[in-house]
Order: C-alpha cells, then structure tokens, then sequence
C-alpha cells in the first residue's frame, strides 16, 4: 500500500527540481551528501538548526518549508536520521503545511510568490513547469488529495511514539547541547563532527582522551565561574573607589573582563553565571564522543552530570540561557545581554525547539542517581580527595583531576624547592617524614578550647606572669563558635597540599603516597559525614584562626560549600577502615609531652625517627647543650634528670645558704673581688639569685625544670632512634608521674619551670630577653591565648581533678574520659 505521506512528499521534491522518487529517502547517499554539503549542512547539527528554523518565525514560511522536505530526504538518504526521526519530522513539517494552507493550490501560489520574490529554489522555468503538473494531478485525481493527505497527517500526529528530538531516558540531557547546535540524533558519532578532533585542538588545546577528561572534570567542578564569583563576591563588600582601583590593577587582557563585571555590580544584575561553565561542559563531552575519544555511556555520563547541576540552579530555560549570556560576556569582555532575543529566542520560542519541555522535567531521579554515581567514579581515587583540598589554596590544581599525568620538569622543581624553603622537607628523607604534619593532638586542643569557650569555662586571663593581648583573648572566646565543628580539617588541609606538593615533586614513592591519601580519606570521612559538614568545619576555623601572613582562604571555602559542582561534592565519602596518616596519641601521652613547655615547640604529634639530614642538626643541638653523644649516655642523663636533676644542685649547693645569710653575703664577696673561672663566675651567679630569691627559686619547687629538659630530650632521643618506642613511653611516663607527684596544676609547674629557667641560665647578656620571651609564652600556654601557643589550657594536669567539658564530637585523642558538669 502506498504511503500518503511518502508519496506526497515525493511530490513535493519535484519543485526542487528532483526526479520523482517514491521513496525520497533512499536516494544515493554520495549524491545526498554531496547536496547537503552544497546547501551548507556540513554535519547533523546544522540540520537540526535548520529543522528549528523553518518553525521558528510564527508564521509558516512556505520557502523554509520546501526546504526541510528536501533536507528530510536528504538526511534520510545519508542515514544521518533514523526512520523514525525522519517520519517525525515530516509528519510535522506536513502538517504545518496543511494548517496554514487549506489546499494545494494556495501552497503552491504560496511558493510561487516565495520564487518570485526570492529565487531561491535550484533551476529556472522547471519550476514552473512542475507546479502547474501538480496541480492537474490534483484536478485530475490522479495523485494525494489535500483532504486525504490532512486526514493520514492528523492521523499520523496522534501515534505516541514519534518524537522531533531523541527522547529515551538516557539521551534528555543532550538537549542542553542545543545551546550550541541541536542534537537530532544519538547516539554520537564522527557524522556529528567531522572536525571534533580538530575543534578541541583549537578552542581547548586538548590532543587525547586525558586532557578531554581534565577539562571536562574542571568545567563541572571549577570552571571560570569560580574566579568569577570569587572576584564578584570581593567587589561587593568594597567602596566604588576600591572597586576602580581593583579594575585598574588588571593586566590588559583582563581590562574588558574587569568593565563588564563592574557594569553588571553596578546595575544589579544577578552575579551567576555557571550555565556557562555547565553548557559547555554537556558540548565537550559531545565533541569527546564524536572524536571517538569518549565512549557513548562516558559521555552521556558528563552530560547529564551538566543537566543534574543546571536544574540543581535554574528554574527554566530561560534563566539558564541569561545566565549563560552573562558568562560569555564576562569571558568575551562584552556585554551582549542585549542580544539575548537574537542569540536565544530561536531555541526558547520555536514550537519545534529542543527545549519546549520544562526544563525541571529534563531528567528522572533514576537518571540523576545514576549521573552521580558516575561523575564520582571518576574521582573515586583517594588522590582526588587531596585535589580537591588542595585546590582551595591553589586553584590550578583543579586542571588535575582525572588519570595521573607525569608533571612537567619546571613544576617537579618548583614542588621540590616549595617543600625545601617552606618545610624543610626532603625526598632523600622518605615519605614518613610528612608525619610530622599530621597533628591530631592540635586538633585535640582546638576542640577542647572550643567547647571550654562555649561553657565559659576557659582558664583565667591573669597567670603568675601577666596577662595576654586584648586581641589573643578575643581570638581564644571566639573559638566558642567553634564547638560544632570537630577542628582536624584545620590541620588536615595543610597536610593535604603538603601532600598534594610531595606527589608534584615526583620524588616520593608513589604508592606509599597514595597510602597516605586513603588514610586522609578515611580520617575525614570518620570526623565529618559529608561535604557540607567538613567545608562549614573549614570555613569556621578558617576564620577563627586566619594565618596572618596569608589572607583568609573563608570566600574560597564558602564557594564550594555553595556550588553544586564543586569536587567536595562529587568525592567517594565510604571510607575504609580508619587509618590515619601519622599515629594518634593517647591524651596521657600528648599530656606528658606538654610538660616540656615553652623550652620547645609544642609537640602536637607523635615523634618518629628523622632522616639522617634532620638527624644532624638534632645531634648537634643534644651535643651543644648537653654533651651527649649516643643512646647510653642519653639514657643515664635521662635517669639523672628524672631522679635528682638540677635541683638536687640547688638543694645541695645552694639551698644552705637561705639558712645563713652571712655566709652567702662572705662567699659572693670572696667571688666578687676575686679571678673568677667560667665555673666559679656561673657560681657566683648562682649565689647572687640566692641572695635575691631571684623569681622564687628559694621557695619554688624547681623540679618542672628537669621534668620539662627529660621530656625535650627524650623527644630528641626518640626523633634520633636512640630511645625506641617503649624507652620513649617509660620516659614519659615517669615524666608524668613526676609532675604529678610535686604539682597540682599548670599554674604551679609554670612557676616551678621558670624558676628552674631563670635560676639555671648561663650568664650571658641576653638573660633579660630570653626570661622576657619565657614569660610571654608561659602566659600563652596557661591562658590559652592565642590558642596555639602551646596546649596546657585545653590538658587536665597530670593527677589533677578534670576541669574540661566533652567536645560535641568524636574528634578527640582516645583515652579522653571526661567529667560533664
């Protein structure tokens, strides 16, 4: 039986000057694709823009048409569509005609006054010709009535299963796609774009599926929307001078981006611009595919990743389409959101565009699911969670994600020299060394701090040796705001873009590397449940405890708490087991280490053995303070610090002479006026304290000073390898139960210590710089303020009563066992 429609239509291609075929999509391909190439349709998305211009003018244009008669059998004898597509589109393109024309005869005078006026059909007086033939069919009977063509038209539009644009599941998203050219089939292939390997060279400078993959993973995490926002979100909170000196302070190629952001503040335009980022990240990943360099399931992946993140920030198409006007203007420094009727109003007006539905009905929640599962494998790797958090501090690292690629030589330097200037950090040293990074005792004490603030319970402002800053207490009270917020990401993203460096310099084993990027993984994923967790932990800390010599990273943080696309969102949070980078102590034990005091650093991790190179400068400082050369005689050393120490000198050498003045008054007298050896002179300054009682060393008891040396060396010992790990726990152990046999609070071993410092030191003529600098530390670590000066504010003394509230979360050291008042 003949088909109405076919035949009609083979009718129809006769004004095109073609021969009479009843089946015009079957026509010889070279010879169709020839012809499509001479009317300017290169690939299928110039046919789907020209099927959406032939309806997009209101009114039926009879010329237009004509045309998507003939492109229909063209691209059907080219198998550029399917024959369910090509039936779809002719039934409609019929159809319009038989709704605007009531007969033959009127579409015809139609197209010969579009001939007239126009010229734009091939061939000369054959047109004619074949319009007159026609209609004598008509007249004649002989060929489709109008009326019966109407009817089989009305007939066909009525069938469920004929659809302009491809419409299973698994294809919706690549209706964003018509942004850039309308996708009229799927799936993608080298019919698509000829020149996609090309393009991507071009505009993108991608030359393998690895890079096609970089840029894809950054334009749905990062994009230019990131900088964008970032300067957006500055601008905003500064004067219109400061704006304009910020303007002027752009390099000459960012001159253009600079006016048209000010033009946008200035007049309130909404300050979002991500469908730029978004809809070319849904046209890369078709380009991907058409070079062959993405599989289908890869690359519908991608873009119904975009589509997930477009209705996830617009409501419609057509603010996804201003906000994608907005993007390009910024990037092209032109504002062109006057030209969004003439660039947008084909696709949102057409009765035939792509995007008729609505677009928060584009994906089902079982397409969405799926799309996140996928755009998570991609970053799956617990690398990726090392990107991502070094990325807050250095944008660049965005472009990595993906496979590993080798670094270029000028970056492996620049990470080597980084890890040597700012760390001391050396590969020769080996992957353990990045231990010392991890600190899980700090974020211990920042909890503690935290919640002690938000019961007002922290320690008094007034210690024995002043009081702190205005501005350091402030900083300690505001931790209060901190107590919903476990503190670890404080230390952890540090550690991460030390990591992040360790893995650029390439001269780390690589694997071990790794090992550690799970175990920060795991770590975080145990102290925070999500992305929105950890990044508000960030933010809060971030702002509580700003480096001052960097700015704030609070804007950069609250950008990926607030873009959808952000990485953070996108990682595999289903850790393994725990396992963290560096050991964790147990609170007894970050306690004994605290007793050293300001004699050091605070020693906010377990210490380990160094490498040779840090090795040597440690020897050095035990040889040049201590006389010690090896293991045996740190261990006696130790023993005599623990056991008698300094103040069994003081006791028996000096502590007599508080019981006779005389005698003390005759023996400096005798030293004064007399040649003094180095020993003899470090004896009469000894003496000369004792007369003065010179800050209490007569009445305080000095044993904190032992106490505070035994546990600095021991440290030094273990760091050395001299002490493993058992002598380093009896060390610290006897240290504690030491402290808490002569002491009952910090208050008292601080009085204790700086007596022992100040009674003790050498003569030299920096004593009162050095007790200055002691005493301001003292008050740091007994205040708490600011909060890293050292951690006795947050610790319970050794035997002493607990003074401290829970933390609100598992972000404590174990053994932390906790009275709740």
């Amino acid at each position: 039986m003949v088909d109405p429609l076919y035949a009609w239509w083979a009718q129809q291609l006769v004004l095109c000057d073609w021969a009479f075929q009843p089946e015009p999509n079957t026509i010889e391909a070279e010879a169709a694709s020839a012809r499509l190439q001479a009317l300017g349709v290169n690939d299928r998305g110039e046919l789907g823009w020209r099927l959406v211009e032939a309806f997009g003018t209101g009114t039926a244009d009879p010329a237009r048409l004509l045309a998507v008669l003939e492109l229909l059998a063209l691209a059907g004898s080219t198998g550029w569509l399917s024959e369910p597509r090509l039936r779809s589109w002719l039934v409609r393109t019929i159809d319009e005609i038989t709704r605007h024309y009531h007969d033959l005869e009127s579409w015809l005078e139609a197209l010969r006054h579009a001939k007239s006026s126009e010229g734009w059909v091939r061939g000369d007086d054959g047109f004619w010709e074949a319009c007159e033939a026609l209609a004598a069919l008509e007249r004649d009977g002989e060929g489709i009535t109008w009326d019966t063509l109407t009817e089989w038209t009305a007939a066909q539009r009525q069938d469920k299963s004929l659809s302009l644009w491809p419409s299973a599941s698994h294809a919706q998203a690549w209706r964003l796609r018509a942004a850039f050219a309308p996708v009229v089939e799927v799936p993608p292939g080298e019919m698509d774009w000829p020149d996609a390997k090309e393009w991507l060279w071009r505009h993108w400078q991608i030359d393998d599926r690895t890079g096609l993959i970089q840029s894809l993973l950054w334009l749905a995490g990062y994009g230019h929307r990131q900088g964008w926002d970032l300067d957006a979100a500055r601008l905003l909170a500064t004067t219109a001078g400061e704006r304009q000196a910020w303007h002027e302070g752009l390099s000459s190629a960012e001159h253009d981006y600079g006016r048209v952001l000010l033009a946008f503040i200035e007049r309130g335009e909404p300050l979002e611009w991500a469908a730029w980022d978004w809809l070319r990240l849904v046209d890369l990943a078709w380009a991907g595919a058409c070079a062959g360099w993405l599989d289908v399931s890869e690359a519908e992946g991608f873009a119904t990743h975009g589509a997930d993140l477009a209705l996830r920030r617009y409501s419609d198409w057509s603010a996804l389409a201003r906000a994608y006007q907005r993007g390009c203007s910024l990037f092209e420094g032109h504002d062109r959101l006057a030209d969004m009727q003439r660039d947008w109003g084909l696709l949102l007006n057409s009765p035939m565009s792509p995007w008729r539905a609505p677009l928060q009905q584009l994906l089902s929640e079982e397409e969405r699911e799926a799309s996140r599962g996928a755009i998570m494998a991609w970053r799956r790797s617990p690398r990726h969670w090392v990107l991502a958090l070094a990325s807050v501090r250095e944008p660049e690292f965005g472009m990595r994600q993906g496979a590993i690629v080798p670094m270029a030589t000028e970056r492996r330097a620049e990470a080597l020299r980084y890890l040597d200037e700012t760390l001391g950090l050396h590969p020769d040293e080996g992957e353990e060394a990045l231990t010392r990074y991890w600190l899980p005792a700090q974020a211990h004490h920042l909890n503690q701090l935290a919640a002690d603030a938000a019961h007002g319970a922290l320690p008094a402002a007034d210690t024995p040796f002043g009081r702190p800053e205005a501005e350091d207490l402030a900083s300690l009270a505001a931790l209060k705001q901190g107590s919903r917020h476990a503190a670890t990401i404080h230390m952890a993203e540090k550690y991460a873009f030390y990591l992040q460096m360790a893995m650029d310099c390439e001269a780390f084993d690589g694997e071990a590397l790794n090992v550690l990027a799970e175990a920060l993984r795991s770590t975080l994923c145990r102290f925070y449940p999500d992305a929105r967790r950890l990044l508000e932990a960030w933010a809060q800390w971030e702002r509580l405890l700003p480096e001052g010599e960097h700015p704030p990273l609070t804007n950069e943080i609250r950008w990926h708490l607030d873009d959808p696309g952000s990485p953070f969102h996108w990682l595999d949070w289903h850790s393994s087991q725990w396992h963290e980078p560096g050991p964790r102590p147990t609170l007894s034990r970050f306690t004994a280490m605290a007793l050293v005091g300001p004699l050091n650093n605070a020693a906010w991790s377990e210490p380990h053995v160094e490498s040779e190179r840090e090795a040597a400068s440690i020897r050095e400082w035990i040889d040049g303070h201590y006389g010690l050369h090896g293991q045996a005689e740190l261990d006696e050393f130790l023993d005599f610090l623990l056991e008698a120490g300094d103040r069994q000198e003081y006791q028996i050498n000096y502590a007599p002479y508080t019981l006779n003045a005389q005698r003390l008054a005759s023996e400096i007298a005798m030293l004064e006026t007399g040649e003094c050896s180095e020993e003899d002179r470090t004896h009469l300054l000894r003496l000369q304290r004792v007369r003065d009682n010179t800050d209490g060393c007569n009445e305080l008891d000095m044993t904190a000073w032992d106490v505070a040396q035994a546990v600095d060396l021991a440290i030094a010992g273990r760091q050395l390898g001299w002490l493993d790990g058992a002598a380093f726990s009896a060390v610290l152990e006897r240290a504690h139960a030491l402290a808490a046999e002569h002491y009952g609070s910090w208050e008292a071993y601080s009085r204790g210590l700086y007596a022992g410092f100040s009674f003790f030191m050498g003569e030299t003529p920096e004593r009162e710089s050095f007790l200055v600098g002691f005493r301001q530390a003292l008050v740091a670590w007994l205040s708490g303020a600011p909060p890293l000066a050292g951690p006795w504010a947050s610790l319970d003394f050794p035997g002493a009563r607990p003074r401290h509230w829970a933390p609100m979360h598992i972000d404590t050291l174990p053994g932390d066992v906790k009275t709740l008042h």
